[in-house]
């Protein structure tokens, strides 16, 4: 697996700025917690990267993620990052029984919420964000509304991390990429 070829592969099916930032930060995230668990940080990288990368052109719950899980399978991606983009959608169905599977889990829906909440930062800065604004923000149901909430707790569980130190983890983690991020 090549990072450029990953890259590549994204912006091929993917048009939407939106999305690629979301890609660019599920990276980043996945590329740091495998590096704080020892993990291969390249692979985890991809992974985050690709993620959602067939969901701009096959956006249903009949396509996403299985039409881009074969089109990985095509190109000879291994069945453990396969797995896990699989399991990232809940109603896949497929078991999250890898910490690969657990983490793009944890730091998928959580990256968004994150994104958005520095958005609406006045100066629309990541490194304004805290863990407690972030948790404000969680409970105003009214805000990022297509943002799971349960999905986000049942995650940081699963993951065995306290959601607090999960949120400052990924606020410190986007906040390295936040020129690539526009925030």
């Amino acid at each position: 697996m090549d990072r450029n070829e990953a890259y590549n592969l994204l912006n091929e099916y993917t048009k939407s700025e939106s999305l690629l930032k979301h890609a660019l930060a599920v990276e980043q995230a996945m590329r740091s917690y495998a590096q704080k668990f020892g993990e291969d940080e390249d692979k985890w990288a991809i992974v985050g990267l690709l993620h959602d990368f067939d969901y701009e052109k096959h956006p249903s719950k009949e396509e996403h993620p299985y039409v881009g899980a074969e089109i990985l399978r095509q190109k000879n991606y291994p069945e453990d990052v396969i797995k896990a983009i699989l399991s990232h959608a809940t109603y896949t169905g497929v078991d999250r029984d890898t910490l690969m599977a657990k983490t793009l889990f944890a730091v998928d829906e959580l990256c968004g919420f994150i994104l958005a909440c520095a958005y609406v930062m006045p100066d629309k800065k990541i490194a304004s964000l805290s863990v407690k604004s972030v948790k404000k923000k969680l409970k105003d149901k009214a805000f990022a509304k297509g943002v799971n909430r349960d999905d986000i707790y049942t995650a940081a569980n699963e993951l065995g991390v306290n959601l607090d130190e999960h949120i400052d983890f990924l606020i410190k983690s986007l906040n390295k990429i936040s020129d690539k991020l526009g925030v």
